[in-house]
């Protein structure tokens, strides 16, 4: 009987590029967790897909699937209700979230956040990263974006690498056309929109200091 192989998300010359990129800029091994679900999750299967496509390239990336429902108990350890849910870090430290499918303007956002998770260092100025080893308090920073908004990647770019640089920051990016319930939620009406703590948000892709500046403002 013949096998029908799922065709390709990432063209060979652009898988090519991938893996010459990763080549040169991976350092550390990093693991990628994707939680989806059977049943009315529209991209789960993509995001999975994806993600495997994108650990083909190289080694140093280890990706491991488990289903919301039938997972239960991992979902809860990972604090994961909404599909499809990618979640990267290393060894335990999963702090970095993308939930929806990471394609469009967010493609090249998932290729920079491995690239940082393997080297275990942000892109952030000197000064930011020593404000931010200052930050003891949890801080929880949900950054709402569309695939389509260029101005997205750099919100959810800043808010991944502030996590990176502190164990006690989560950052989640959001896609709100995929979980429009949440945007309602956190009233969304344009993107990108940063929520810190569930308290303090702004619009827009704020530069690091000013983003910065809201996150010492949610922990006062």
């Amino acid at each position: 009987m013949e096998i029908t192989r799922p065709m390709s998300l990432i063209s060979e010359q652009e898988r090519e590029r991938v893996r010459q990129l990763f080549a040169n800029k991976l350092q550390d091994e990093i693991r990628v967790i994707v939680f989806t679900k059977e049943h009315d999750c529209e991209y789960c299967k993509e995001a999975k897909q994806l993600m495997e496509e994108l650990a083909q390239t190289i080694d140093k990336i280890k990706v491991e699937s488990y289903d919301l429902t039938k997972d239960a108990d991992k979902a809860k350890e990972y604090q994961v209700e909404i599909t499809p849910a990618i979640i990267m870090g290393k060894d335990d430290d999963m702090r970095i979230r993308f939930y929806g499918m990471p394609a469009g303007y967010e493609f090249r956002t998932i290729l920079d956040d491995i690239i940082d998770i393997s080297n275990g260092r942000s892109r952030l100025t000197d000064s930011t990263r020593e404000s931010l080893k200052q930050i003891a308090k949890p801080v929880n920073i949900k950054v709402f974006i569309t695939l389509t908004c260029p101005y997205c990647p750099s919100a959810v770019r800043t808010s991944h690498q502030m996590a990176l640089e502190n164990k006690s920051i989560t950052a989640e990016a959001i896609d709100a056309m995929e979980f429009p319930q949440l945007a309602e939620k956190y009233g969304v009406v344009s993107v990108p929109k940063t929520i810190v703590n569930g308290k303090v948000e702004f619009t827009g892709a704020l530069p690091e200091t000013q983003f910065l500046g809201q996150i010492l403002k949610a922990i006062k």
